[in-house]
């Protein structure tokens, strides 16, 4: 009875030793991915802000906040379509930033399609591919690390300038328990397009710059803090400045004209829901890569050693018997 029963632990043992490599390098490598038809929604808030005021002559006031509410919202269809032509899995985000002022009336919004790889977050260059309407052909990475990021500089893509720069590892951090890495990137100022939604009817962001000769212009430094294991980040700080110059803004102090200057910060309940849903993925995430074949090697090992115990058991009381 003892070595059928440490045959069968055997066969278990080497079960779990064949299934530990299968799922860490066969089965996480496909499945480890993000889903197609993901949608999320994250209000951030610029508190003590300074904004144009287009109603009342062109002039930059101080409000006590600007709301930007930015949603994503996965294309499955768009991705399937990719996908076919591309051989790879791939992800279609529609994101809309859509700015408020203290009033709640629109200040402007800006419509974005990022098309990247399921797997590694690298673009995937399609049909399609812009910001507000504009074709780009992003270069790095946006809004979301690749898993089990890197404490390495990133090539990261700023959708204002509609180009790609180095984004730097800082270091690492705690963040409300959770150990992350930091990363920043400064943008410096760069003249950049008009949105083509702004709140005064009548104004053809294409042709404002020639009829009028007043350019926008804009720069920002941007702080992210990553969850290592997901990529995903838990929290994400923005420091912007954006100003009109010559033109209309030629009365204005050294020709410029401040549009908008604020700290854009996450809303507490948004950057509290963020952490709880990375940290959640986190487990996920490390089941598969980790804990699970970890856990498969440690439990055929285990088995392992039991049928050889129970089969030295066995041996003995069989010299025993016949001794």
């Amino acid at each position: 009875m003892r070595r059928r029963v440490s045959l069968v632990l055997l066969a278990l043992a080497v079960f779990c030793a064949a299934l530990a490599p299968l799922l860490r390098w066969y089965a996480y490598p496909r499945l480890a991915k993000i889903p197609p038809n993901q949608y999320q929604e994250v209000v951030l808030e610029a508190k003590d802000a300074t904004l144009l005021d287009y109603t009342a002559g062109m002039e930059p006031k101080k409000v006590d906040k600007v709301t930007i509410v930015q949603t994503l919202k996965g294309d499955v269809e768009a991705s399937e379509e990719i996908e076919a032509s591309a051989g790879k899995d791939v992800v279609v985000w529609d994101t809309l930033t859509h700015i408020m002022g203290p009033d709640g009336k629109m200040v402007s919004q800006i419509p974005e399609r990022y098309i990247f790889d399921a797997h590694t977050q690298e673009p995937v260059h399609a049909t399609g591919e812009a910001v507000d309407g504009d074709p780009v052909r992003r270069e790095g990475i946006e809004f979301k690390w690749p898993f089990f990021t890197e404490p390495r500089d990133y090539l990261y893509f700023d959708a204002q300038t509609r180009t790609s720069s180095p984004i730097h590892y800082v270091g690492p951090r705690t963040f409300h328990g959770l150990d992350v890495y930091y990363y920043e990137q400064t943008v410096p100022w760069t003249k950049v397009s008009l949105p083509k939604k702004m709140p005064i009817e009548g104004i053809d962001p294409a042709t404002f710059e020639q009829s009028t000769g007043t350019s926008l212009w804009y720069k920002t430094k941007a702080m992210f803090w990553v969850d290592p294991v997901t990529g995903a980040p838990v929290n994400a700080e923005q420091v912007i400045e954006q100003e009109m110059r010559g033109g209309i803004a030629a009365g204005a102090p050294d020709g410029r004209l401040t549009v908008f200057a604020g700290h854009v910060k996450m809303r507490d309940d948004y950057a509290k829901y963020t952490r709880e849903l990375v940290a959640s993925n986190r487990v996920k995430v490390l089941a598969l890569h980790t804990y699970a074949p970890l856990g498969l090697a440690a439990g055929g090992l285990a088995l392992f050693g039991l049928a050889l115990w129970l089969e030295a058991r066995g041996r003995r009381a069989d010299e025993e018997l016949t001794a």
